[in-house]
């Protein structure tokens, strides 16, 4: 039923404890802060027995105002400071009660999430930094967006040179931008010839870029290291070294490699280097991993070409060097049995646990 303020007078000091009284006990009544808000608008509102008996001070004789004002005064502060009490403790209830809800137990046993793991082309990448660093070599970088000069011509490429031509490259427009997605890293070996000078021991990790369909073996964007060394007496002796040494710090002591003649426009001679097979040790003429050949393409190197020396201001009578450029990916299927090229471009996290952990 609709709640009914009891009407007093602001002489009634009886009345008005009484009406203090009824209050207090709505209040501790109170189950909650909504219901206490309820409370407190029919006790303390406009339409309540406590500011009728306020608004009737008004009319009395003036010697009773004084009186009445008192009583009025002294019965509100303890009114509303019942509601406040009651509020303060229903506050403090829901705190506790909120905190006892989000309680976590820390002992309890839980699922652990699965761990994620760091793409093994980006460990290889860093092993590949490492093994070079140890050796003395820097590490260099360079723009993925290239000109065409540092591209091509300044690595000795004819202007009639198929890798110019667009099955192969990337052009960016507009056409005769002279710019072009790298198509490998040697670009940066221009670059640091050209701003450091030399003597200079450089590696290159980076991506690289050409219009190759995503296939088991193939992607339009991978990634090559690429070394260059020029100093005074360099020789192919110097470059076997280095590169047996690398192969040693990819694939452990011991791996069998081999320099095959080859053409490159930026070195000669030029040579590939091939490994021994893995799966079949070469002896397998049926071999799928080697084709039966018994090796496998590592990849490219040679001696430094004059031209390229020159157009890097560098004296080719002076001094020599020699370059070589190996696929991380290819370095990363070799190393881990992977199959198929899709698996690493995928972003499947289960290639990436399998094969995302080094020791």
């Amino acid at each position: 039923m609709p709640f009914v303020p009891e009407s007093v007078s602001p002489l009634d000091q009886a009345g008005l404890d009484r009406l203090a009284d009824q209050a207090r006990d709505a209040a501790a009544r109170a189950a909650n802060l909504e219901d206490l808000g309820r409370l407190r608008r029919q006790w303390t509102g406009d339409s309540s027995a406590l500011a009728a008996a306020n608004r009737a001070i008004k009319e009395l004789p003036g010697p009773d105002r004084a009186q009445a004002g008192k009583n009025m005064g002294a019965v509100k502060q303890a009114v509303f400071a019942a509601f406040d009490h009651r509020r303060q403790v229903l506050e403090e209830t829901a705190a506790e009660a909120q905190l006892s809800r989000e309680t976590v137990d820390v002992t309890e046993p839980t699922e652990r999430l699965a761990p994620g793991a760091r793409h093994p082309l980006e460990l290889t990448q860093e092993r590949i930094a490492d093994v070079f660093t140890a050796m003395g070599w820097t590490i260099a970088e360079g723009p993925e967006l290239e000109a065409e000069w540092f591209n091509f011509d300044a690595l000795n490429f004819g202007p009639d040179h198929p890798a110019r031509q667009m099955q192969d490259t990337f052009f960016v427009d507009p056409p005769g931008s002279g710019l072009v997605m790298r198509t490998h890293t040697s670009p940066v070996q221009a670059r640091v010839l050209l701003s450091q000078g030399v003597p200079c021991y450089v590696a290159v990790p980076g991506k690289v870029f050409r219009t190759d369909e995503l296939d088991a073996t193939h992607t339009p964007v991978f990634h090559q290291v690429e070394g260059l060394a020029v100093d005074r007496g360099l020789t192919m002796g110097d470059l076997r070294g280095t590169l047996d040494r690398f192969a040693d710090a990819m694939f452990g002591q011991g791996v069998r490699t081999r320099l095959r003649p080859s053409f490159f426009p930026f070195t000669e001679p030029s040579a590939e280097m091939d490994l021994l097979c893995f799966a079949c040790r070469g002896v397998d003429p049926a071999c799928r991993t080697c084709g039966g050949s018994g090796w496998i393409e590592w990849g490219g190197c040679g001696m430094v070409d004059p031209n390229v020396l020159v157009a890097c201001g560098v004296d080719p009578t002076e001094y020599q060097g020699f370059a070589f450029g190996m696929g991380i990916e290819r370095t990363l299927m070799f190393r881990n049995g992977v199959k198929d090229m899709h698996d690493m471009v995928e972003g499947d996290i289960r290639f990436s646990l399998r094969h995302g952990v080094e020791i």
